[in-house]
């Protein structure tokens, strides 16, 4: 009489229990690791308040960060009454200040923002081509706080023209190789913006009246919408916006795919505490894949990162304050709508969102032929207890305060230096700082998952082996003695 495996054959039931062993290593060995940007794009990196204060504020420094906050893999324009740009700044190309009625134009240091500036003494601005500050137009770099004076390079590769005021002790240095440390850093931004616009949608996109609803899944911990039309218009109301059904901690990725222009124009955003779009901001990027012409503005605090993937492409802000990474492989124009007084700023805040990983290179929303920027694929989505609604419709949240001309956040005896510095031929010739060399399409950084993911994998190899080769035995065994 058989008894089946457990009385019979205590070898199979051995097996059995083998491969039972591994299977959680081999579903750790599938999940994969996480894909935040890597440095020196995406989180803080410094001394990282947590969170980051939310304008309007204005108080003492609250941290500093070495990650780059703007990037512009061409020219990045100032004009109308642009106002302010935080945090460290790279543009490949040349950087022109030309506001209406000229003024003055702060980097870097800003008197309203998360108030979170690049390391004292490091290269707060970075051009690889020329700065040209047009007459009646002053440039300011670095300032003050009640307390100290936050102060670092503008580097720039070719030519520099006009008024420029440093905070002491920075400098105006001419050196070509500057932007060399930063070259791989398009061809990365390019193969992001394409790996995103590849993504299926999680969610939807509906609109009713005024009211632009995103509604996610509820669970996966990377909602994506692919919006194929654009937000608000140019001459109605500008939209509101929510997004329900998001779990908490969950990375938003906002594809703009639809037709040209690409326009974002939005009230919602005040930076307010109890904000739900405030909420969402270090984890929500607006990506715009292919675009040669997009505009995002309206009245708010707009919340978010942006990234465009177009290296031809012109990508124009003209909010009152933009909470977020800048990241473009094209142009940026800094400006205000026609008629406005309102001062824009770009405020200084890190995305902290896990990004999709591609293994080839997109087929159209990257027209270059760089190739996306890490070789692993992207982890199934996994999923999360509970949405976290976001009510708000907000509309009129308030503008930021800065108006006509940012109020100089430098009450430093300002300009060592300063109204038209030449440019510096010492041999100090300052590197990039924050990265070191970045290669071309740098590696995402090791969140640590690799490094169990190896040993889980050669241990659930080990198990399963142990595993076939006991059924082997048992089979062996249960043919001598049935």
């Amino acid at each position: 009489m058989r008894h089946g495996v457990r009385g019979k054959n205590p070898l199979l039931r051995f097996a059995v229990v083998t491969a039972l062993a591994a299977t959680p290593l081999l579903t750790l060995v599938s999940i994969g690791q996480a894909d935040p940007l890597a440095p020196p794009l995406g989180p803080c990196v410094g001394t990282c308040p947590n969170p980051f204060p939310q304008p309007p504020h204005n108080g003492d420094f609250a941290g500093s960060d070495s990650t780059i906050n703007i990037y512009v893999g061409g020219n990045y324009t100032v004009q109308g009454r642009a106002a302010e740009a935080e945090g460290k700044i790279v543009t490949v190309k040349d950087l022109t200040i030309d506001k209406d009625g000229g003024g003055l134009f702060n980097m870097s240091v800003v008197g309203v923002g998360s108030r979170v500036p690049p390391p004292t003494g490091t290269d707060f601005v970075t051009v690889g081509g020329a700065v040209d500050v047009r007459p009646d137009n002053r440039l300011q770099v670095g300032g003050a706080d009640s307390k100290e004076t936050r102060w670092g390079n503008l580097v720039y590769g070719t030519n520099q023209s006009g008024t420029i005021e440093m905070a002491p002790t920075g400098e105006v240095v001419k050196n070509p190789a500057a932007i060399d440390g930063y070259s791989g850093l398009t061809a990365t931004i390019e193969g992001h913006s394409a790996c995103m616009a590849q993504q299926t949608a999680t969610g939807a996109m509906t609109v009713d009246g005024n009211l632009y609803t995103f509604t996610g899944d509820g669970t996966s911990m990377r909602q994506v919408f692919n919006v194929d039309r654009n937000i608000g218009n140019a001459t109605g109301a500008a939209a509101d916006m929510v997004f329900t059904g998001i779990p908490a901690g969950a990375t938003v990725i906002v594809n703009m795919v639809g037709p040209e222009p690409v326009l974002i124009r939005t009230n919602t955003g005040s930076g307010f505490p109890g904000d739900p779009m405030a909420e969402l901001q270090p984890r929500l990027m607006w990506n715009i894949p292919n675009a040669a012409d997009a505009t995002i503005t309206g009245g708010a605090q707009f919340q978010g990162s942006v990234m465009s993937g177009n290296p031809d492409g012109t990508v124009t802000l003209s909010s009152p304050g933009t909470n977020g990474r800048v990241y473009l492989a094209g142009n940026l124009l800094q400006t205000a709508p026609a008629g406005s007084t309102t001062g824009t700023e770009l405020h200084a805040y890190p995305f902290d969102g896990d990004l999709p990983v591609c293994t080839s290179p997109s087929p159209s929303p990257s027209p270059s032929d760089s190739t996306s920027p890490s070789p692993s694929p992207s982890p199934s989505e996994s999923t999360s207890p509970s949405p976290s609604p976001s009510p708000s419709t907000s509309e009129s949240p308030s503008p930021s305060p800065s108006t006509s001309e940012s109020p100089s956040p430098s009450p430093s005896p300002s300009s060592s230096g300063s109204t038209s510095p030449a440019p510096s031929p010492s041999g100090s010739t300052p590197q990039p700082t924050g990265s070191g060399s970045t290669p071309a399409g740098p590696p995402l950084p090791n969140t640590g998952g690799d490094s169990l993911v190896a040993p889980a994998a050669g241990a659930a190899a080990v198990l399963l082996g142990l595993g076939g080769a006991v059924i082997a035995l048992a089979r062996r065994a249960r043919g001598r003695h049935s």
